[in-house]
């Protein structure tokens, strides 16, 4: 899962992105102006660049989940080891929070 972790990246999605927007503005003028095998071409590069991104974005989504369960895993066991603690951060959060809130 490394390997995808590292292949993904918040600036390759944003590129991939912009990549996406810049095929859908091209299909546009060409749609508006011209229509026939230019319009086929445009259009299925746009569907390909479309395709690639959400492709990444199921990768990267599915990275996310990954991660997200594994620092669920470790904070779950940390506070079955450290329970005290545990209170006693969420007492501190749970008090600087309602300080903040207050304030207002």
């Amino acid at each position: 899962m490394n390997a995808v972790s590292n292949e993904i990246t918040g600036g390759q999605l944003i590129t991939d992105f912009k990549v996406v927007v810049a095929d859908a503005e091209a299909l546009l003028m060409a749609t508006a102006s011209q229509g026939g095998e230019k319009l086929a071409v445009v259009r299925a590069k746009a569907e390909e660049s479309l395709r690639v991104a959400k492709a990444r974005m199921a990768q990267a989504q599915a990275a996310l989940m990954v991660k997200t369960k594994e620092a669920a895993q470790a904070t779950d066991v940390y506070v079955h080891a450290n329970p005290w603690q545990a209170i006693g951060v969420a007492a501190g959060f749970g008090l600087a929070v309602g300080w903040i809130l207050g304030r207002r």
